[in-house]
């Protein structure tokens, strides 16, 4: 008789909130009413809409079909590729547009950030970029937001470029005006010691060719301290955690080259995709490298919080009004760029939850 040998330890309980059967999503966010929305970037999938509420377990194109479907002669009124969505807690779905499907260069006038009212369903306000702002080799990743600064607030935004700088781009929501912080600095570039391995194998470009290459992604993960005065970010291709005074990022006085004397080092959290901010402080992001879910209380001491083998890769966070921490798991890894062509994702794509006893960081 075979001895049964030991295995590895999983952990943490989580409920399945949706499966997804078509396109992948990437972003999730729950409103302070309880409203769920997802994105899909298009990034070779059929997506028929790239934004939509979750209603009574069916997805429904946001704000409408209309706005989902792309027109070139109003560019900036039409949602064309989204990457991030996020619910402010105080009415508004921010809508944060890539412009760059299968990550070409971005349309002008399509990489925007846009203000939809939740309850008119109806766009409010959309902010677009100037070429130095979105560069031909932008990404635009993530967005955090606070209102307690400034005339209407600040938008906190990375780009998580593979092609050139990484950045965080500061927007004024009162007048438009947008720059980039940290452009191409250290702590938003990716890391060149890093070698990714998710399911045990080393995760790289693997082309349909037989070439391949490092993968490479700069700043993506964003969260925001619950007074507002500490963004928390991290390239994709690392497993470092930075933060930076956000007055810092503001002041334009700081030249950009002295500005990395203000980033703080966190240490390794794990590498990992989305990150959120909880009501107590405690910052939670994914390590998609071991299938697991870790939160970094205000000390910096780290914990993990969920290890399991069906999460696969959890993408984007968000808290909501019910204290859950609302996860996207999509196989990112799996996808035909990393397998020499061949498609190894798995259907279905799951939205997830797991109690934490928190509510969302406030932004007002």
């Amino acid at each position: 008789m075979q001895p049964k040998l030991p295995m590895e330890k999983y952990f943490g309980q989580f409920e399945l909130v949706h499966a997804f059967y078509g396109a992948m999503p990437t972003g999730v966010s729950v409103s302070e009413t309880g409203r769920m929305f997802v994105c899909f970037p298009k990034w070779g999938d059929d997506v028929q809409f790239t934004v939509a509420e979750i209603v009574k377990g069916e997805l429904q194109p946001y704000p409408n079909l209309e706005t989902n479907l792309v027109k070139t002669a109003n560019i900036t009124m039409s949602f064309v590729s989204v990457q991030s969505i996020v619910a402010d807690g105080r009415g508004t779905l921010w809508v944060l547009d890539t412009g760059a499907p299968n990550f070409s260069e971005p349309i002008q006038g399509g990489a925007k950030l846009v203000a939809v009212d939740l309850s008119t369903n109806t766009i409010r306000r959309v902010y677009t970029f100037t070429e130095d702002v979105v560069l031909p080799t932008t990404y635009l990743n993530d967005v955090r937001l606070d209102f307690r600064v400034g005339r209407a607030g600040y938008a906190y935004i990375t780009d998580s470029s593979s092609r050139g700088p990484g950045a965080i781009i500061v927007v004024d929501l009162d007048n438009g005006n947008a720059f980039r912080r940290l452009n191409g600095a250290v702590s938003t570039s990716p890391d060149s010691y890093f070698s990714p391995k998710v399911e045990g194998r080393i995760l790289m470009n693997r082309n349909p060719d037989g070439s391949t290459s490092p993968f490479r992604m700069a700043s993506d993960s964003l969260a925001i301290s619950v007074d507002g005065k500490v963004l928390f970010y991290a390239p994709l291709s690392s497993r470092q955690l930075f933060s930076i005074s956000t007055e810092a990022l503001r002041d334009r006085r700081i030249q950009d080259m002295n500005l990395s004397q203000y980033v703080q080092y966190w240490g390794e959290k794990g590498a990992s995709d989305g990150m959120i901010t909880g009501s107590k402080g405690t910052v939670y992001a994914g390590d998609y490298e071991n299938n697991s879910i870790r939160k970094i209380l205000p000390n910096g001491a780290m914990e993990t919080i969920a290890h399991d083998p069906r999460i696969l890769w959890p993408d984007t966070f968000s808290i909501g009004p019910d204290q859950y921490l609302y996860v996207i798991v999509n196989q990112l890894h799996r996808q035909a760029r990393f397998h020499y062509g061949r498609d190894l994702r798995e259907k279905p794509y799951s939205l997830l939850r797991f109690r934490i006893d928190e509510f969302p960081a406030p932004t007002f």
